[in-house]
């Protein structure tokens, strides 16, 4: 069993990030308070705080070509339930950063991955392997 992560996030309206995390990334809701909300992120602890304002993160690294947002965070999901969650998302009137695309297609690493960001604009990163033995390959 993996041990799960505990990951807390600035927002800055917890009425969008009930809807985006809740509603649209299909996480469900734990404790909360005026100030911030527990969500079970498939079984890690994300918690996303209120704050006046975000803290300045412009960097970004090129990866297979794109500007890849960092920092930034997210899941290696099963291929069936990334699928689902990218239409989820387009569904649901959401812009990708990167789009839902094949990375290091035929090479060590293969993975199929789309960014997008937040409400508040933290950077998630969703991607799934055909072969799980694949995700910490060299």
């Amino acid at each position: 069993m993996i041990s799960p992560f505990h990951l807390a996030i600035p927002v800055t309206d917890l009425a969008s990030s009930r809807v985006f995390y809740g509603e649209h990334i299909g996480c469900e809701q734990g404790r909360s308070s005026a100030q911030w909300i527990d969500w079970n992120f498939y079984g890690h602890q994300l918690v996303t705080h209120q704050v006046e304002s975000m803290p300045q993160a412009d960097n970004a690294n090129q990866v297979d070509s794109k500007s890849v947002p960092v920092p930034h965070f997210g899941l290696v999901l099963p291929k069936d339930e990334w699928q689902a969650l990218a239409q989820r998302l387009e569904r649901a009137g959401h812009t990708f950063h990167i789009a839902p695309y094949i990375r290091f297609k035929g090479e060590v690493g293969e993975q199929g991955t789309f960014f997008l960001y937040d409400p508040s604009g933290n950077a998630l990163e969703f991607k799934y392997f055909e072969d799980m033995d694949s995700l910490f390959a060299k």
